[in-house]
């Protein structure tokens, strides 16, 4: 991992904290904390209707999650935030968490809003679905202080498992806190959208977390399951295709699999400005991942990446990076001068007149690709 990557740090040695993460977890008592988790499931279980609400987008994780609570004997209401683009197959999957035997709520947010969020989201803070990665954490909750359900058990801590600062890596618990600084919002607030561009106040609801009030009322906790249980996104993609989960046909654009990103045809865009502001991408993330399980060499792994990392969204999913942009109301050339805005002019090479040198498939050229 590159040390342009926001709120990674290293040790003496260079080596990373999610790599340090990783090599503790030889250290942990995993039967105590599944007896942890049971106990924690069995005081919240006369509560509510339900034992727990699980959120879930459909994918690999969250279908795993589900199979866990009902491996555990626990009725979780299940919620989804719908995505920004829906794609065919992330509809398949929900509906197949669906059919796993679970209650099921659907949250859909004002499209025409939505739009509109996702080019201010875009053109301000370089994150097309900004809306999606704040409302995958805003609605689960709302829905737990309405249908007053106080336990929220959701997936990994992705502080944890891909850097981050030691008082998040080590949380048991999401909360206001952890989510307005590592939940997605970027430093865009949903108060600064209303102030700067005359959206009501009343259309951002489903983006604002609950009040501290109404989460007392109900006494919403929320915990990660990977803190929980041992954690590995390929084992899970094993486990949810026994039971129904749907992959790609081929390797995933900007990825090196073919199990995850598949719900929204925006997440190529997102990928690729990540690529542009860090010098990384998906590809990274996920052989970083392997390498520290053993499963593949640094070697392979930084081919792989100069090869997967970085990709210009021509398309995702079988769908064109023009009919993904329609809904925004905006052409490809204002979306490649919004890229150039946002892109890292120290970690890729420029031309004599300091611009980005591009290969031929418009993809930044870095000044190293040995991160």
């Amino acid at each position: 991992m590159p040390d342009t990557k926001p709120d990674l740090s290293f040790d003496s040695d260079g080596v990373c904290d999610a790599c340090i993460n990783f090599s503790d977890r030889k250290n942990i008592d995993w039967k105590e904390r599944k007896a942890n988790l049971l106990e924690i499931i069995k005081s919240y279980k006369n509560e509510s209707n339900w034992d727990c609400i699980v959120p879930v987008s459909g994918g690999k994780d969250s279908t795993y999650q589900v199979l866990k609570m009902l491996q555990l004997g626990i009725k979780p209401l299940c919620v989804t935030a719908t995505t920004c683009d829906l794609s065919s197959i992330g509809r398949k999957n929900i509906e197949n968490i669906k059919n796993l035997g679970v209650d099921y709520i659907e949250f859909s947010t004002n499209p025409s809003i939505r739009k509109k969020l996702n080019r201010i989201g875009l053109e301000e803070v370089g994150d097309i679905s900004w809306p999606e990665h704040v409302s995958i954490f805003t609605i689960p909750v709302r829905v737990a202080v309405n249908y007053k359900i106080p336990l929220i058990v959701w997936g990994e801590n992705s502080q944890n498992e891909y850097g981050g600062p030691a008082v998040a890596k080590d949380s048991q618990i999401l909360n206001r806190q952890w989510l307005e600084e590592f939940g997605g919002m970027l430093g865009l607030r949903t108060r600064d959208i209303s102030d700067s561009h005359g959206i009501d106040h009343k259309d951002l609801f489903p983006y604002i977390y609950p009040s501290d009030q109404e989460l007392e009322e109900v006494g919403v906790s929320g915990i990660f399951l990977g803190y929980f249980i041992p954690w590995d996104g390929l084992g899970n993609a094993l486990i949810s295709k026994a039971w129904g989960f749907s992959t790609n046909d081929k390797v995933i654009s900007g990825s090196m699999v073919d199990y995850e990103n598949l719900d929204n045809y925006q997440t190529g865009i997102h990928d690729y400005f990540k690529y542009l502001k860090f010098g990384f991408g998906r590809a990274s993330d996920i052989v970083s991942m392997h390498i520290r399980r053993n499963r593949i060499t640094r070697e392979d792994a930084m081919e792989i990446t100069h090869m997967h990392d970085g990709k210009y969204p021509f398309e995702y999913l079988g769908k064109t990076l023009e009919e993904i942009l329609k809904p925004l109301n905006m052409s490809i050339d204002e979306f490649d001068s919004i890229c150039e805005r946002f892109t890292n002019k120290q970690i890729f090479k420029l031309d004599e007149n300091g611009n980005i040198l591009k290969d031929e498939n418009k993809r930044p050229i870095k000044l190293s690709y040995d991160n």
